[in-house]
């Protein structure tokens, strides 16, 4: 998977805001029902959320996730490895019940 092809997928939302789109990281604020859009998007490209899950975050995961401010309840965390590589998606919600913002990650 390329991380080019995550960022030009990204490029199909309406996001209120962009933040931060460069070659391993993408930052923007969506709204509304363009996150089930989006969640629907990001399960297609990883996979099913690893938070919230039934299953606890494997040691890896855990300490990719703590560098970029670790995962609350009422978070949605994607991660998919690719090896020598892992590419990690954050939903958090804002208090507003509006908006998200959405945090991409290849590392």
């Amino acid at each position: 998977m390329d991380f080019s092809a995550i960022r030009k997928d990204m490029k199909m939302f309406s996001f209120e805001a962009l933040r931060t789109d460069c070659d391993n990281f993408f930052e923007g604020v969506i709204v509304g029902q363009e996150l089930d859009k989006l969640n629907g998007q990001l399960r297609s490209l990883l996979g099913e959320p690893v938070y919230p899950s039934k299953n606890r975050l494997a040691l890896k995961v855990r300490q990719t996730v703590d560098g970029f401010g670790g995962v609350m309840p009422g978070q949605t965390l994607y991660y998919k490895d690719l090896g020598t590589d892992s590419i990690l998606a954050m939903l958090w919600p804002w208090k507003d019940g509006e908006r998200t913002t959405v945090k991409i990650i290849q590392q």
